[in-house]
C-alpha cells in the first residue's frame, strides 16, 4: 500500500524542520562569547541561522528533486504540460515567507531593544532613568549621547574612546591614564564614551558581540559587561580612509586584582576612595 502524497510530504516537511533546528542549535559558527551581551546576540543568531538552514535545505532538496523528477527522457521531443497556475501551491509559498520574515523582525527588535538599541538620544529627555545613569557615570559630560547599551551604571568604569585615522586612543578620567589598548576588570560594567574626530568610524568587538558607529559631532555610549579573562580585537568597521584595514587595537580582560595592578602603575592622578 503506498503512502498518500500529502503524508509523504508532511513526513518529509518534519524532518526537514528538525533537521534545520538541529544543525541551528548545535553548529556554532560564531567567536568564543566573552561579555554577557553574546548570550543575547547568540539568542538571535541561532534562530536566524535554524531557519536559513531549513530553507535551504528546502530549496535545495526541492530543486534536486524537480531536476531528476522532471527531466527530458530519451525520446520526448515536445514541450511540458501548459500549467497556468495553482492557487493553492501560490498562497502557501506566499504566506509562509510572509510569515517568516514577519516573526524575524519582531523578534529582532525584541533583541534590539532587550540590548538597548532603542533608547532615545539623550536630548529627547523622554527616559529619565537612562538621563541618571548617565549623569552617574559621566558627571553630565555632553548634551547629545546615545546610549547603546544599558545596565546597572552604580559600578561602572567610565572610559572615553577617541577614534581618528587610523587608531583608538582610551582615556580613563579616573587615573588620567592615557591608552592604546583597552584594559578592563572581568566581571564589572565598562561604560565608553565615543567620539570620532575626523569621519565615521565603528567601534567592534567580535567576541563580545557589540559593535557601534562612532560619528563625529556625536558622542555616543556603549555599555559591555565581560565575562571571560583574555585579549581580544577591537577592529574599526566602517570603511574610514585608505589605511582602514590596519585600524586595530585590542581589549584586555583581566582579573580584578590584575586590572588593579595595572591602573596603579598607569593612572597619574591618585583615585580617591568612594
Amino acid at each position: 500500500m503506498s503512502i498518500p502524497s500529502i503524508i509523504r510530504i508532511l513526513l518529509l516537511g518534519i524532518i526537514l524542520v528538525l533537521g534545520g533546528l538541529w544543525i541551528g542549535q548545535n553548529v556554532n559558527l560564531l567567536p568564543v562569547d566573552a561579555s554577557l551581551n553574546a548570550a543575547v546576540y547568540d539568542e538571535l543568531f541561532r534562530v536566524l541561522f535554524s531557519i536559513g538552514t531549513i530553507l535551504f535545505l528546502g530549496i535545495l532538496g526541492l530543486v534536486l528533486f524537480s531536476l531528476i523528477k522532471f527531466r527530458r527522457r530519451p525520446g520526448q521531443q515536445g514541450d511540458g504540460l501548459a500549467l497556468e497556475g495553482n492557487l493553492s501551491l501560490e498562497v502557501f509559498w506566499t504566506a509562509v515567507p510572509a510569515v517568516v520574515v514577519l516573526f524575524i523582525g519582531l523578534y529582532s527588535f525584541d533583541i534590539y531593544d532587550r540590548m538597548g538599541g532603542m533608547v532615545p538620544l539623550n536630548h529627547g529627555a523622554h527616559d529619565h532613568q537612562q538621563m541618571d545613569m548617565q549623569q552617574n557615570i559621566w558627571g553630565g559630560i555632553g548634551a547629545n549621547v546615545e546610549v547603546s547599551n544599558t545596565d546597572n551604571a552604580l559600578a561602572a568604569l567610565p572610559v572615553e574612546v577617541t577614534a581618528l585615522q587610523y587608531a583608538f586612543l582610551f582615556h580613563y578620567p579616573k587615573g588620567d591614564i592615557i591608552s592604546g589598548e583597552l584594559h578592563v576588570p572581568k566581571g564589572q560594567l565598562v561604560s565608553l564614551r565615543l567620539e570620532a574626530k575626523d569621519v565615521i568610524h565603528a567601534f567592534w568587538v567580535p567576541e563580545f558581540r557589540i559593535k557601534q558607529d562612532v560619528i563625529p559631532g556625536q558622542p555616543t555610549v556603549l555599555n559591555f559587561t565581560a565575562t571571560k579573562t583574555g585579549r581580544y580585537s577591537i577592529v574599526c568597521a566602517e570603511l574610514c580612509g585608505p589605511y582602514h584595514g590596519s585600524m586595530r587595537s585590542a581589549v584586555v580582560v583581566d582579573e580584578a586584582d590584575d586590572y588593579n595592578t595595572w591602573f596603579s602603575n598607569n593612572a597619574k592622578t591618585t583615585v580617591s576612595e568612594a
